[in-house]
């Protein structure tokens, strides 16, 4: 925990560790899960499917979970996901 100076009061900050997964929304073309899928069944494994997606972890610091959600929401919609093309999720833990 990091105390920080707001006006004459101390505000503590807590640090969360971030993890959110970025996945394309159904329909649209995945070419990486589609070779992976292919070169699978090359090597003599069944597979159907492969969908591939990202998981960035981030570990940052918020006054509350509720401000942490904030943030990975903001994060997400500004950066790390297409809107158009992508799904997202994200679970926040609280370090100890």
């Amino acid at each position: 925990m990091k105390a920080l100076k707001s006006l004459g009061t101390q505000i503590y900050a807590m640090r969360y560790q971030l993890k959110i997964e970025v996945s394309l929304k159904p329909g649209h073309s995945d070419p990486e899960g589609e070779t992976t899928a292919r070169l699978l069944n090359e090597l003599g494994y069944k597979v159907e499917t492969v969908n591939v997606s990202k998981v960035y972890s981030i570990f940052l610091e918020a006054e509350s979970r509720k401000e942490a959600e904030m943030k990975a929401e903001e994060m997400c919609k500004r950066l790390l996901a297409n809107p158009t093309k992508d799904n997202y999720s994200f679970v926040i833990e609280e370090e100890k």
